[in-house]
């Protein structure tokens, strides 16, 4: 379970290279993390210098400088994708988060739904389409019915997202799905009370954290909604059954454990009428903004944002002594 009392290391005197920015399409939400885990990260004690991976000279800077830990802010392609993490393990940089392969396999949702159902977790029928595959209309709506849902399938941050209902509006949608992305799912369409789990640790030792429940302002969980100031209020602990709670908390876990999460990861979920709970996807950076979930959702463990963030360095330095 979470516990920092143990920790073999000063944070006065770790050098840690907080990495944010980047150039996919959710570069100024990482920034923003930035700045959120900046503020814990210093009031820890921690020493800190950002780097920015858009910036040639940066990576440079990161390579010949002697740092003990990078601190990933990153999201999205580059970021969540296990571009950043095979650079830091080139380099013998131990790094928070999960790993080469789980961030690889985390950021593909159809990859993702794989690893999903072979773990026993509910999680929606879904169509993949890549740029120049032919798959009529028709052939879509018979395994996902009218109303679903079109995702780019390695974007983030609900970029590329798309509700829509009837032959019409998919055609759009897909259409335009494939102007952000060259892979896309179709997946079908769940309704129900929209909640969000933070998973810490590694294997067996893995735990979650209270489960979020997230009352969009819009009909769905879109960017808008995850960011914008009032987009969305969120309930922590969630506003739903014992038995309901344990369900999405063990499949979260599941998730975690499927994908081989190390450290930290936060799986989104659907609670449709009759109680099943249906994954979406996981992230394996989870946001660090002032309305992200992972500081919520720590904080209502009573984890308290600096402590999260040793915590989180602690689990990159345990991911690196294994590794070696």
């Amino acid at each position: 379970m979470f516990d920092v009392s143990h920790i073999d290391f000063d944070p006065h005197t770790t050098r840690v290279a907080l990495i944010a920015g980047g150039t996919s399409g959710e570069r100024e939400i990482s920034l923003n993390s930035r700045e959120g885990a900046k503020g814990a990260l210093e009031q820890a004690g921690y020493e800190i210098t950002c780097f920015d991976p858009a910036e040639r000279e940066d990576m440079q800077a990161l390579i010949e400088g002697n740092f003990d830990v990078a601190f990933l802010c990153l999201h999205g392609k580059g970021g969540e994708d296990g571009a950043i993490q095979g650079f830091c393990e080139t380099i013998d940089l131990p790094y928070t988060g999960p790993g080469i392969w789980s961030s690889a396999t985390a950021i593909d949702k159809a990859k993702t739904k794989v690893f999903y159902e072979k773990a026993g977790i509910r999680t929606p029928e879904a169509v993949e389409l890549t740029i120049g595959q032919n798959l009529s209309t028709e052939s879509i709506l018979s395994k996902v019915g009218s109303k679903c849902a079109v995702k780019a399938a390695t974007e983030g941050s609900s970029l590329g997202v798309y509700i829509v209902e009837g032959e019409e509006s998919i055609k759009q949608a897909i259409k335009d799905a494939f102007e952000i992305d060259s892979s896309i799912i179709i997946e079908r369409y769940v309704s129900g009370i929209e909640l969000t789990n933070v998973v810490l640790g590694e294997g067996e030792g893995s735990f979650a954290l209270p489960t979020i429940q997230i009352v969009p302002k819009n009909d769905s969980y879109d960017f808008e909604s995850k960011y914008a100031p009032g987009g969305c209020v969120h309930i922590c602990p969630a506003e739903i059954s014992e038995e309901a709670t344990k369900l999405v908390q063990e499949s979260a876990i599941k998730a975690h454990q499927a994908l081989q999460c190390q450290g930290v990861s936060r799986t989104d979920f659907i609670l449709d009428e009759n109680g099943a709970a249906w994954a979406l996807e996981t992230n394996t950076l989870p946001g660090m903004t002032a309305t992200s979930l992972l500081p919520d959702a720590a904080k209502a463990a009573g984890i308290s944002f600096p402590d999260l963030c040793t915590y989180l360095i602690d689990q990159a330095f345990k991911k690196t002594k294994r590794r070696r």
